[in-house]
């Protein structure tokens, strides 16, 4: 899946991104709104990553799905 797919359905998104990365609130899913920037700064955030970091996990996230 790539980016443009998960943010096409991202409602449905949101539900595995928490489940995935559980700091994340309702509020986070909110502000994120498909931004995969935003996803990444959030994630810098709440976990204490580099943005490299951020970015990895974002993509291992993806090919996951």
């Amino acid at each position: 899946m790539n980016w443009d797919e998960l943010k096409g359905d991202w409602k449905i998104a949101t539900g595995k991104l928490k489940a995935k990365w559980g700091k994340l609130t309702d509020d986070d899913m909110t502000q994120i709104n498909g931004k995969r920037e935003e996803l990444s700064g959030r994630l810098q955030k709440q976990y204490g990553q580099s943005k490299e970091e951020a970015e990895k996990q974002i993509d291992s996230f993806l090919k996951a799905l």
